[in-house]
């Protein structure tokens, strides 16, 4: 681990409560291990997993003030969604709170919840790792998506995406239409 990264993973330790904190080692250690499996850089994937929560915590109230304050723009759906705007807040606190100048770690925080077509490899680890970490609880076809995200990435991002908007429909919570389109680009 270099330096930035422990200095990083000290950080995030103080903002995060003891649920987040485990949540986010599981996600970096998993991050770093599909980086290994795909040829991407390990300490870059480890980073991203670190940071992709680093604004989960802040309460959502608080987070649209910060959007505001650092003029991040908001979708509709992220207006109405506060779980949401952590991805954005995060990817902007990693540039300037964090210090993190690489654009694809930051653009990996950034797209980690909903996806996107045609996501760079760091981005699609990041996401998959989310996901499959070891902390995860246990949810209906999570242990397939785990053995499929070491094969085959792609169908791994479908089946994630699949099972959000699965979950997302049944539930009342609003559904980004990244999640969708995420979905039919991963599907082929």
């Amino acid at each position: 681990m270099t330096d930035e990264a422990k200095k990083i993973k000290a950080k995030i330790k103080k903002v995060l409560d003891k649920d987040r904190y485990q949540h986010t080692l599981g996600v970096a250690y998993t991050a770093a291990s599909l980086a290994m499996r795909y040829g991407a850089d390990m300490e870059k994937a480890f980073i991203a997993g670190l940071l992709h929560d680093c604004a989960k915590c802040i309460p959502g109230d608080k987070k649209y003030e910060l959007c505001k304050k650092y003029e991040i723009e908001l979708n509709e759906t992220e207006k109405q969604a506060p779980y949401l705007l952590h991805a954005k807040l995060g990817a902007y606190l990693s540039q300037h709170e964090y210090k993190v100048k690489d654009k694809d770690i930051i653009s990996a925080v950034r797209y980690h919840t909903t996806g996107k077509p045609d996501m760079s490899l760091l981005e699609e680890i990041i996401f998959i790792a989310d996901y499959i970490e070891p902390n995860r609880r246990m949810i209906p076809g999570l242990e397939e998506i785990r053995r499929m995200a070491f094969e085959d990435k792609h169908r791994a991002i479908a089946a994630i995406s699949k099972a959000t908007l699965e979950y997302v429909g049944k539930s009342e919570r609003p559904l980004d239409k990244m999640t969708e389109e995420t979905y039919e680009f991963y599907k082929e």
